[in-house]
């Protein structure tokens, strides 16, 4: 179950005076793509929440071979980067029951995801959407690193 320990004690007042936005994935191997998207989010409003998979969660939804990093590291990579401001980790496949707990003001994902994709956006004022930074995906980080490993 979620909870979110993650998020500053004084979330409650700092969400009634501030903008919230929250985006969420697995993060597990932070590259350009992430960054970016993160930044972008970031300037969406006040105060940056993202959620991350459990590492249960992501090994139900990427395979045996996933995460590379447990979510503990996960976690302290994103909260090093200055454009978050608190990361909550969450077990389910979705991050719905987060959303419905923090309830942000703004819902970002990648723009990949259409109209009726994104997980929560009926529960959230605004949706946005940021364009992937092209070439860059975890898989296709983990495939480049696999090649170099093989020597291809």
């Amino acid at each position: 179950m979620s909870d979110l320990r993650g998020v500053p004690e004084d979330f409650e007042s700092l969400r009634r005076e501030r903008k919230v936005v929250f985006t969420n994935g697995c993060f597990d191997i932070i590259h350009p793509g992430h960054v970016r998207l993160l930044k972008e989010a970031a300037a969406l409003g006040d105060i940056l929440v993202v959620g991350i998979n459990s590492d249960d969660s992501v090994r139900r939804l990427k395979g045996p071979g996933r995460p590379v990093q447990d979510e503990k590291s996960r976690a302290e990579v994103l909260k090093a980067l200055s454009a978050v401001d608190a990361v909550v980790i969450f077990d389910e496949d979705t991050p719905l029951e987060i959303i419905k707990k923090i309830k942000p003001d703004v819902l970002v994902k990648g723009a990949q995801y259409g109209e009726g994709e994104i997980v929560g956006e009926e529960s959230v004022v605004e949706t946005v959407r940021i364009p992937m930074l092209k070439g860059y995906s975890t898989t296709a980080v983990i495939e480049r690193i696999r090649a170099c490993v093989r020597g291809d």
